[in-house]
């Protein structure tokens, strides 16, 4: 009889980690008001359309931009709360992933080493992570380990330089670094100077170097954002905050150089006279269409992909809710997820990948201020 107990247990065991496997997971990270706790991680119900809460990490005050290691072990955060007693820095953080359950347990912190953390990265070996210091005005490189524990910084490079808009670009502002889809080339956009910079990765080093054309200058006030590169590794795509357009950008894989193709396109319909300023950008798994947010407007802007690299601007979808900061496509491009940060929801959308049409499911999640959102599946 208690053989039997012990194979029906390890059966039982073996079929619940079994039934875990392939389950989606959400992850949101917050900024610290109206409540929130820090990070939350939620399961995607595919079928029904919906996110079901898992768990509520509590975290240093506002993890504000978090990333997911390439080997969906670790989670790292970007926060405004400060450790070692660094008063004028913020932080970043690691935790571990649960392999089975996708819940999270904290590795470690290091300080930012600059104010305002507000992006963070991991190149595709899952050696370097690169955070943007946006009050500091400067990017750091922190090595990490083989249990996803962040290192001391290995490089940093302080920005220096002004735009024309008086408050907001009063100084540089590094808002974000992505990684080429090669792990070669790291892109930075300066918000305050204009200038979005190209840097070869070192990964036996772990430092970055200038790439042969250092950086490319966008239009005089646009501030750049985010960057997103297209799926075909030869376009890219910067969401240019203070005048709601986009630049698109032909992409030189070999030496790391962006050449503008196209600027000052649009992202509001022309009888918009409100404020907005711009924030994501992502184009979608089909490489078909781009998608950037609007905060003011409050929609998403859907544009169309020429096969040469140029986009038009098809509509700009409500997105039910206030300062969409954040939003997420779903990796098998049938939902988008956004992110508000002032009205407290993660709003759920249908995806037609096929028509191009954002479609509204009447789905979404109660969350304090979410403003970053990453998705994972559970292998």
């Amino acid at each position: 009889m208690k053989k039997i107990s012990t194979t029906l247990l390890l059966f039982c065991l073996m079929f619940s980690a079994f039934a875990q496997r392939g389950r989606e997971i959400v992850y949101a990270g917050t900024f610290s008001v109206r409540g929130s706790e820090g990070i939350y991680v939620y399961e995607l119900k595919r079928k029904k359309g919906t996110l079901e809460h898992l768990q509520t990490v509590k975290t240093l005050e506002s993890p504000s931009f978090i990333a997911i290691h390439p080997s969906g072990k670790f989670l790292y955060s970007v926060n405004r709360g400060i450790v070692q007693d660094k008063k004028n820095s913020g932080s970043v953080s690691a935790y571990a992933i649960d392999a089975v359950t996708g819940l999270l347990t904290l590795v470690n912190h290091q300080p930012s080493y600059g104010n305002g953390p507000c992006h963070i990265s991991v190149d595709q070996t899952g050696k370097l992570a690169f955070v943007s210091n946006y009050n500091e005005g400067n990017l750091v490189v922190f090595p990490l380990g083989d249990d996803g524990s962040l290192g001391a910084p290995s490089d940093s490079i302080r920005y220096s330089g002004r735009g024309p808009h008086e408050t907001r670009q009063e100084k540089p502002h590094v808002h974000s670094a992505t990684v080429s889809s090669d792990n070669r080339f790291l892109i930075v956009c300066d918000l305050g100077t204009d200038r979005v910079y190209s840097y070869a990765i070192d990964l036996a080093a772990k430092r970055l170097k200038p790439a042969e054309k250092p950086y490319v200058e966008v239009k005089s006030g646009s501030g750049p954002r985010h960057f997103a590169f297209h799926p075909n590794g030869l376009h890219a795509y910067l969401a240019e905050e203070l005048t709601s357009t986009v630049c698109a950008f032909s992409y030189n894989r070999a030496t790391g150089a962006l050449d503008i193709i196209q600027d000052e396109v649009i992202s509001l319909p022309v009888d918009f006279s409100g404020t907005n300023t711009s924030a994501d950008i992502h184009t979608d798994p089909s490489g078909k269409f781009l998608m950037m947010s609007n905060r003011g407007h409050e929609s998403l802007a859907l544009f169309s992909i020429n096969i040469d690299g140029t986009i038009r601007l098809k509509e700009a979808v409500e997105t039910h809710g206030k300062k969409p900061r954040n939003f997420l496509i779903d990796p098998k491009n049938q939902f988008v997820f956004v992110a508000h940060q002032d009205t407290d929801n993660i709003v759920i959308f249908k995806w037609d990948a096929k028509k191009g049409k954002l479609t509204y499911s009447g789905n979404e999640v109660k969350v304090p201020s979410p403003v970053c959102l990453q998705a994972l599946k559970l292998e």
